[in-house]
């Protein structure tokens, strides 16, 4: 069975990456202040717990794919690690976290760069694709 993904609309095709588009989608979304592989993989523990029922319903939520980490300029060490929630489910619907440092809201990424990569990538090795976007 696959992943739901968000809803994006390709724009153009580059070699190597594309522009998409995409609709605007409800994320639970934590930030983490640490390297970049202490953030990820704190980041991504938080966000999982809250959808496996980590949260005032203990309900269970849907994975989707990806999950979005940003990579912030040098210098700075705050990383949000995202997971963007199945679009059956409202704002209205979506129980509240059980702890602080996990908040849903919307967002809209608009129109963004992607280029796929394996995730859990070391920050050395994930440097070099920001570099070609």
């Amino acid at each position: 069975m696959a992943l739901e993904t968000p809803q994006y609309e390709v724009v153009t095709m580059h070699d190597g990456f594309e522009t998409r588009q995409y609709s605007e989608m409800i994320i639970a979304t934590t930030s983490v202040q640490a390297d970049y592989k202490s953030s990820t993989s704190s980041g991504f523990r938080r966000v999982a717990s809250y959808i496996f029922g980590g949260n005032d319903k203990e309900m269970k939520i849907a994975m989707t794919a990806p999950v979005i980490s940003d990579c912030p300029s040098e210098g700075l060490e705050t990383y949000n690690v995202s997971f963007v929630m199945p679009r059956e489910h409202s704002l209205k619907d979506l129980p509240k976290a059980n702890t602080n440092n996990v908040s849903i809201k919307k967002e809209a990424l608009g129109k963004v760069a992607v280029m796929a990569f394996g995730g859990g990538q070391p920050k050395r090795e994930a440097r070099p694709f920001k570099k070609n976007l």
